[in-house]
């Protein structure tokens, strides 16, 4: 199962490799910017090493080591764990559906309607001062908020912009990681996969051409990780360098354009016209 700290090294790693090519070009702005993007990095991992308990099995799958203190987590702690089990800009409905899937504890998206107004209004009173923070995702063409999609700020821009190919990828690759999350509980050593599990992972399977078994049984068999793994990927090399074209445009015009507020919370649409001049 992904593990939230595996997922914030493989980031650390990654900005630290930015920052040293930025530098060796003279980017001295660039190399800058990644540079707060890897102090948030790094105060999200000193967080989660101080606080986190240990990653929870799938929920619903027998009894689960430090449940309790699963459940009684603030709400944005829950839409971070699943994020981050996702790593794509997702909607509520998807993070609360991941997080019946593999978390303990309670989340509903009512919780999550004020939320990304209360991390932005945080964020403006006191700025760097939570190791991260629950963002929207921006779009591509407006760099504006992206409506309903929820992101996390120590991701790359890249991984933030929204574009036109971008919902089929990001479908894909939560597909795949949901897959991977599903192996992973299936091993011996493990308790198991959980219905709910099964279930979110079959309704991504049957949107992806190839990644349910032929024949009249279909409907009852459970899906095959393996299989929606190999389906997933194989439209991914599709459109992912075209998606991650727009992607990273849209985000080197973000990083001269805007200031660090405006590319973790988007730019308001009266700025617009200013912005694309």
């Amino acid at each position: 199962m992904s593990d939230p700290l595996d997922a914030l090294e493989t980031s650390i790693s990654v900005l630290r490799r930015a920052i040293r090519d930025a530098s060796a070009i003279g980017d001295t702005e660039r190399a800058g910017e990644l540079r707060a993007q890897l102090r948030r990095a790094e105060r999200a991992w000193d967080a989660l090493i101080a606080d986190e308990p240990p990653f929870p099995p799938a929920a619903g799958s027998g009894p689960v080591p430090g449940g309790a203190q699963g459940s009684m987590l603030p709400a944005r702690e829950h839409v971070h764990r699943s994020l981050v089990l996702l790593g794509i800009p997702a909607a509520p409905k998807l993070i609360v559906s991941v997080h019946e899937a593999f978390f303990p504890g309670e989340l509903s998206a009512s919780k999550l309607s004020s939320l990304r107004r209360d991390e932005e209004r945080s964020y403006r009173s006191a700025p760097g001062a939570r190791p991260y923070y629950l963002c929207p995702a921006l779009t591509h063409d407006l760099l504006s908020p992206a409506r309903a999609l929820i992101t996390i700020s120590t991701w790359t821009l890249e991984q933030r912009v929204v574009g036109p190919l971008s919902p089929r990828v990001d479908f894909l690759t939560a597909a795949m990681r949901i897959a991977e999350t599903v192996h992973t509980a299936a091993r011996p050593s493990e308790t198991g996969p959980g219905a709910a599990a099964l279930r979110l992972l079959w309704q991504f399977a049957v949107n992806i051409p190839g990644a349910t078994p032929a024949g009249p049984a279909v409907q009852d068999a459970a899906p095959d990780p393996h299989l929606v793994i190999a389906a997933a990927r194989a439209e991914l090399d599709v459109h992912t360098d075209a998606d991650r074209a727009t992607r990273v445009e849209a985000a080197r015009r973000a990083r001269k354009r805007l200031g660090e507020d405006s590319q973790l919370f988007g730019t308001s649409l009266r700025n617009v016209k200013r912005l694309q001049a």
